[in-house]
């Protein structure tokens, strides 16, 4: 039945433009969907509509029977949602992208202050009451591994001197995080030290305990200590340099 030949309650014509609009095709959709037996918050959840402008649209339609329907809540959240998250995404690698062009290339001094920090914000360090000068990093973000392991090609650390495990909880497939890990940084699976595997608690619902969990990248420098007291000494020469910048005026 064509929109203009339906009929609303008591012979009334049901609402007509004389000229289409930007609602026309809300107007369409909203009377489909009401046809199916959806409820003006569904419909007015999926065309992104209040309810008000739903039940102008359709209430001289038969109102649909209620059944029983458990997906209901989810299928509208999804229908509101689901715009509402596509947006921001969009927006958020618009933002990420625009950031990503103002760093541009990294000058050899850039490389060597970024790594430094990167080091000392999730590497090993010493303690006071256990001097352990060892260079120990352990990450789980891939991009962090390749951005550490190009810090230690400037510093001419030789990639012989490295050594890899994968840290994984016991649940997870081990062989297939070591094999993604050791693809990634370009050596064979088979070079990998023994994993390190965590013990699993059942009690806890841990979204890192799954099958498809790659673990962390536990890389070693052997012979570090040398290495790891010239990053200790970069590290507050950042920190010297930062509150010498800073002056010792009061702020406004």
């Amino acid at each position: 039945m064509s929109r203009t030949s339906e009929r609303g309650r008591g012979g009334v014509p049901a609402r007509r433009r004389r000229h289409p609009n930007a609602k026309d095709h809300l107007w369409e959709r909203a009377r489909e969907l009401r046809r199916q037996g959806r409820r003006y918050d569904e419909i007015a959840a999926e065309l992104g509509v209040s309810k008000s402008s739903v039940s102008l649209w359709v209430r001289d339609l038969p109102k649909p029977p209620r059944v029983p329907d458990p997906d209901r809540m989810t299928r509208m959240s999804r229908a509101y949602w689901g715009p509402v998250l596509r947006r921001r995404e969009a927006e958020r690698r618009e933002v990420r992208s625009q950031a990503a062009s103002e760093v541009g290339a990294l000058s050899e001094r850039e490389l060597l202050i970024a790594g430094v920090a990167l080091y000392w914000a999730e590497g090993a360090k010493s303690k006071p009451h256990r001097r352990s000068e060892r260079v120990v990093f352990v990450n789980s973000d891939p991009d962090v591994i390749s951005v550490y392991l190009r810090w230690l090609d400037l510093l001419a650390v030789d990639r012989s001197r490295l050594r890899f495990a994968v840290n994984i909880h016991e649940s997870a497939d081990v062989a297939a995080a070591e094999r993604f890990w050791a693809q990634h940084i370009g050596i064979p699976a088979s070079c990998l030290q023994k994993a390190s595997l965590k013990r699993h608690n059942p009690k806890t619902t841990r979204l890192s305990a799954g099958p498809r969990h790659r673990g962390c990248l536990r890389v070693v420098v052997l012979g570090g200590a040398d290495l790891y007291r010239r990053i200790e000494g970069w590290w507050y020469g950042i920190v010297e340099g930062v509150s010498s910048a800073a002056g010792d005026g009061c702020p406004n």
